[in-house]
C-alpha cells in the first residue's frame, strides 16, 4: 500500500503531461487549419484580334475634254469626279459654250468623251436629242471644221450644208444666205430675215467674205 503512495504522484504528473501535450495539439490544430488544396488553372484565352484590310484607293479616271472650253485634252481626275471638275480641268468653257445643252453634276467613267457644245449649236444637231437621254453628261455630236474660228465659211460660196453648221442657222435660214448672194462684207448677213446683231455676233468668228 506504502509502495502504491509513493507512485501515485508521478503517475498523477505523467498524466497531467500527457494531457497537457493533447490540449496543445488540438489548439495548435485550431489555430492552423488544414492547408487548401493548390489548384492551377490554365491561361486565359485571349480573342484574336484581326487587322482591319486597308480599302484599294480608286484608280483615276482619264477623260477627253473637248469643245467649248480654253484647253482641250485628255485629263486625269479622282475617281468621284463630275463634269464639273473636267471642265475646271480644261482651264474652264468659253464665252461661246452652251452650259445648258451638258449636265455639269454627271459622275463620271472612265474613258469618256465630254464635249462641250457651242451656243445654238444644239439646235442644228439633226440627231441630237436620240444621241443624249436625261441622264447623259453631254452631247457628242462630230465637231464640223466650220466651228474652227481658223477655218471660216465663206457666204459668198459656202453650200446649205456648211452654213447649216454654223451656230443658229437652220436649213430655212441656210437657203435664205444663198439666195442674197454676193455679200460684200459680213455685216451684209444682216439683211437675212432672222439674222439680227445677236446672231450675227455668234456667227461672226465662223464666217468670211472674199
Amino acid at each position: 500500500m506504502s509502495d502504491w503512495r509513493r507512485s501515485f504522484p508521478i503517475i498523477l504528473a505523467t498524466s497531467l503531461f500527457w494531457l497537457s501535450l493533447f490540449g496543445l495539439y488540438l489548439l495548435s490544430a485550431k489555430r492552423h487549419p488544414a492547408a487548401q488544396p493548390i489548384q492551377i488553372l490554365p491561361p486565359a484565352t485571349l480573342p484574336v484580334l484581326s487587322t482591319p484590310q486597308a480599302s484599294p484607293t480608286p484608280a483615276p479616271l482619264r477623260v477627253y475634254v473637248s469643245g467649248a472650253v480654253h484647253a482641250a485634252g485628255v485629263y486625269r481626275l479622282p475617281a468621284d469626279s463630275l463634269v464639273d471638275d473636267a471642265l475646271r480641268a480644261a482651264g474652264g468653257t468659253t464665252d461661246a459654250a452652251d452650259l445648258i445643252a451638258i449636265n455639269l453634276a454627271h459622275p463620271l467613267s472612265d474613258g469618256e468623251q465630254i464635249y462641250v457644245p457651242v451656243q445654238g449649236e444644239a439646235e442644228t444637231s439633226l440627231n441630237l436629242s436620240s444621241m443624249t437621254s436625261s441622264s447623259s453628261a453631254t452631247a457628242i455630236p462630230p465637231a464640223p471644221p466650220a466651228l474652227d474660228p481658223s477655218h471660216p465659211v465663206d457666204l459668198n460660196t459656202a453650200t446649205a450644208a456648211e452654213l447649216e453648221t454654223l451656230p443658229g442657222i437652220g436649213p430655212k435660214t441656210a437657203a435664205t444666205i444663198i439666195s442674197q448672194r454676193p455679200y460684200s462684207r459680213v455685216e451684209d448677213l444682216l439683211r437675212v430675215r432672222g439674222i439680227g446683231d445677236k446672231t450675227l455676233a455668234k456667227l461672226q468668228p465662223y464666217i468670211k467674205v472674199e
